[in-house]
């Protein structure tokens, strides 16, 4: 039978590295799964100001930020970095009468600390949060992206699909021969991504003057990290005696 050029089908997919009767192929997955104490804590700080108009409120949203500012780098090398994310000036109008009145202005700037220093954490927190208008979110624990943790993940997937293979082959009564490919999980196509982990949020704001004794710091325990790592290995063997 002749097809057509419009009736012909091409593959849809790559072609499955099947094995062959002098060089059977094992394919297996190897996985790994860590549980490490984290790098970096992130807290959120959002400071506010209100004020009957735009140049009083502009003034109290500076001088608070300034105090954030220098109270969080006061802890030196505990604070890895602060960053500014936003800043917002927004004008509240009146709910009733005619004509666009402005009632008050409503300022915020948020920044972003990350700290290194873990036993600092519950200090500084505590002194953020007790301070004028002054929210305090997080903290959110993670790993670096450059973590040794996640390339630790990867050999242990590495080894573990060796040596699940090497049991199929054991069980066969035969051996590994050579390593035909690795990839990783989603390599060779698009795959969904995993659930993120959950993450712990606290909250904390101060909305009055701070108190003339300050608060005590809290205790604040780290958040086990989950590093998991996936692969796909194939793999061929000497030809068992079945």
């Amino acid at each position: 039978m002749t097809l057509h050029p419009e009736e012909r089908t091409e593959p849809t997919g790559p072609a499955l590295p099947y094995g062959t009767a002098d060089a059977p192929r094992i394919a297996v997955r190897g996985e790994a799964h860590l549980e490490v104490d984290p790098e970096i804590a992130r807290i959120a700080i959002t400071v506010s100001a209100r004020g009957k108009d735009r140049r009083s409120a502009l003034d109290d949203l500076t001088r608070r930020n300034n105090a954030v500012l220098d109270l969080v780098k006061s802890y030196g090398q505990a604070v890895e970095r602060i960053e500014t994310g936003a800043l917002s000036i927004t004008p509240e109008l009146t709910r009733h009468g005619r004509g666009e009145r402005i009632r008050t202005y409503h300022g915020a700037v948020r920044l972003t600390a990350h700290l290194t220093d873990f036993t600092a954490l519950g200090e500084l927190t505590t002194r953020l949060a007790d301070l004028d208008l002054t929210r305090v979110d997080g903290p959110w624990w993670e790993l670096r992206p450059d973590s040794p943790t996640r390339r630790h993940a990867r050999q242990q997937a590495v080894r573990e699909a060796v040596q699940r293979a090497r049991e199929y082959a054991e069980a066969l009564g035969t051996t590994l021969d050579a390593l035909v490919e690795i990839a990783d999980i989603g390599a060779e196509g698009p795959q969904p991504l995993p659930p993120a982990p959950g993450m712990r949020m606290r909250s904390m704001a101060g909305y009055g003057a701070a108190a003339p004794d300050e608060a005590p710091p809290l205790d604040l325990e780290p958040e086990r990290q989950h590093v998991y790592a996936q692969l796909n290995a194939r793999f061929t063997m000497k030809p068992p005696k079945l």
